[in-house]
């Protein structure tokens, strides 16, 4: 244990002086946790202090940090990288005379930089790649809001983000080597899936990779015995996106899954806005507690944790947090919403790097102080969806999914899209299975009312051709399977009634509800 306490010394010091963190050290910690912790059965008092749990840090120490990170970031950026080169040229800014604390109207204001937007790092990728760096890994993201963004990542910035994550999955998912994780996302997703594989081996639990695939066969893998020696006897975890599990929950409520015929723990959620109507669904269908966090792609190895008053706290080791109006990109008042703008810091992101990058995220900020187990950390709220323009930041995703979701009329993963009255005013386009729905429109007309949604109307559709454009979501990005295609001369499967022990799988090419 003296290698591993001199692991996390060394590991301090790189964070407090802004110095490459090296890989082995946390690699060291993560392996020396998993070990106390099947020693043990539980993490010691002192797990806070571990990389990237949110300990505690004197303010005046994490200013000087702040100040230290963000011109060495700013450094780097313009000296190794295009676009900030000419950025900074063109804005006569000095990288190692800003200030994060300085007044917003000084030259030498952290403000003075530009924002990034996500149309820059999208058009020109290559122009943020660092000179200095060994690009290892590009990592896409899934292009659900637009083009993918491709984001570069060396093999230290791998090794890194790995080790955080074998850490998180012991402490924060609680994974344990008799444990089995099911990651039900997009098998293109590079970078999460390859965390999430490495993460939970490490750990010493088992992974099985299932993609994206049809709701029925999804529900089936997750209930069918696994028989391996050493492990729970059915999947413990699921990792996977909100609107993936929508779909999940849809089939699962069709076809009368009960929480019995599961063996799952936890289930973890990102990607998407999860609707607290969602989360209680889920967990009624699966009896397991659903949790969801906040990481990006192009932010790594930065991210958000949920506290238990419904805060989101985010970790400032690794990057700068920013809550901009996303009109003049001052920054958002008290109570005010804003999007997320971020810096993560140089050397832990070496490869793409990224100044006050907007991100889209919109969230809103604290009115006063929280009091809360993480009220050290910035705080923002949950993720309420993306910045699209000022009636999304009105009539955001999580208001809209917090009123369709708690419709169980209402097909999963809902299809909806918001359109602007030339007068003014919004209608809310809802597919629904069958027409007139009398009594589902009177319930969310009544419920949008007391939400104090800025609503002039609701528009019923049955058939989703007719519907004006509705977002795409990551559980579209379906994968196929043969199992859900019939052999020749066989026929596909069918449904099976809910008292039928064996719960059933779709009948060939079945997609499993309206739109899902």
């Amino acid at each position: 244990m003296f290698g591993t306490a001199l692991s996390q010394l060394r590991y301090g010091m790189a964070v407090l002086r802004n110095r490459p963190i090296r890989p082995r050290d946390l690699e060291r910690i993560a392996r020396d946790l998993v070990a106390t912790l099947e020693e043990f059965g539980a993490p010691g008092a002192d797990s806070a202090l571990l990389p990237g749990q949110a300990g505690q840090i004197d303010p005046e120490v994490r200013r000087t940090v702040t100040r230290r990170s963000l011109r060495a970031t700013a450094r780097a950026a313009v000296r190794y990288t295009a676009y900030y080169r000419h950025v900074f040229e063109r804005a006569g800014l000095d990288a190692d005379a800003l200030d994060p604390f300085a007044d917003g109207s000084g030259p030498g204001s952290w403000s003075q930089v530009p924002v990034t937007s996500k149309k820059a790092l999208r058009g020109m990728p290559g122009a943020f790649v660092s000179a200095a760096a060994r690009p290892a890994l590009m990592a896409l993201t899934t292009g659900t809001s637009g083009t993918p963004t491709a984001v570069w990542y060396s093999r230290a910035e791998l090794d890194v983000t790995i080790a955080l994550s074998t850490i998180s999955a012991a402490l924060g998912m609680g994974l344990r080597p008799h444990h089995t994780l099911a990651y039900a996302g997009c098998s293109r997703a590079t970078l999460p899936l390859i965390n999430a594989e490495e993460s939970t081996t490490r750990v010493g639990a088992s992974f099985v990779q299932f993609g994206t695939l049809a709701p029925a066969l999804a529900l089936d893998r997750l209930a069918a015995p696994l028989g391996l020696p050493g492990k729970a006897g059915q999947i413990t975890h699921l990792s996977t996106s909100a609107s993936y599990l929508s779909a999940l929950v849809h089939r699962a409520e069709r076809d009368g899954w009960r929480p019995a015929d599961f063996g799952l723990l936890s289930i973890g959620v990102g990607g998407e806005v999860l609707s607290g109507p969602l989360r209680e669904r889920a967990e009624a269908v699966f009896g397991a507690p659903v949790g969801t966090s906040y990481l990006m792609t192009e932010t790594l190895p930065s991210g958000g944790t949920p506290c238990g008053q419904g805060h989101l706290h985010h970790t400032p080791e690794f990057g700068h947090l920013e809550v901009l109006d996303p009109l003049t990109w001052e920054p958002a008042p008290p109570g005010g919403t804003g999007v997320i703008v971020h810096t993560p810091y140089f050397p832990y992101r070496e490869c793409t790097l990224l100044l006050r990058y907007a991100t889209g995220d919109l969230v809103r900020t604290p009115s006063t102080a929280p009091a809360c187990e993480l009220s050290h950390l910035p705080a923002t709220s949950e993720i309420l969806g993306r910045w699209t323009g000022p009636l999304s930041a009105s009539l955001t995703t999580r208001a809209l999914l917090d009123l369709i979701e708690a419709e169980p009329e209402v097909p999963l993963p809902a299809r909806y899209s918001v359109t602007e009255q030339p007068g003014g005013g919004a209608l809310l386009h809802l597919l629904v299975p069958s027409l007139p729905a009398t009594a589902l429109r009177a319930r969310l007309e009544e419920r949008a009312t007391a939400a104090g949604l800025p609503l002039a109307g609701l528009v019923l559709y049955d058939d989703r051709s007719a519907m004006p454009p509705t977002s795409p979501l990551r559980a579209d990005l379906r994968e196929h399977s043969f199992e859900s295609v019939p052999a020749p001369g066989r026929p596909g499967r069918s449904p099976r009634a809910p008292a039928v022990a064996a719960h059933g799988g779709a009948a060939a090419g079945e997609e499993g509800g309206a739109g899902a």
